[in-house]
């Protein structure tokens, strides 16, 4: 498990290289995980450790839902007087990402050969 933390953590860590290197206006662990990605689909897939250790951390996801919680108690009084512009973005953003999963499963089921309905 240590060889694959130590791996996610190398990709995060090349990924604050390049933002701080490019000079990018993005998260460096964004960067790191499209890194990670870029990886994977050069290596195949993930070896044996890498995906036993990312199903340890998947399995217990719900503890990075713990600092939002704070940050929302925290900062409520600033939610109360922010509540339009907050719930709009959150509104906008949630149809926008249900948009794009349509459309990119409705590309993806009109490439496999297996969907159903196709001959």
């Amino acid at each position: 498990m240590i060889q694959g933390l130590g791996w996610l953590l190398l990709f995060q860590l090349a990924g604050e290289a390049l933002v701080l290197w490019l000079d990018w206006p993005l998260p460096g662990p964004v960067a790191g995980m499209v890194l990670l990605l870029l990886g994977l689909l050069w290596r195949g897939g993930p070896g044996r450790r890498l995906a036993q250790t990312s199903g340890q951390l998947l399995q217990h996801l719900s503890l990075l839902f713990v600092p939002a919680g704070a940050g929302v108690v925290l900062h409520g009084a600033l939610l109360a007087r922010e509540w339009l512009p907050l719930s709009l973005a959150l509104l906008a953003s949630t149809l926008l990402a249900l948009a794009v999963t349509a459309l990119l499963l409705r590309a993806l089921l009109r490439r496999s050969p297996d969907t159903p309905g196709r001959s």
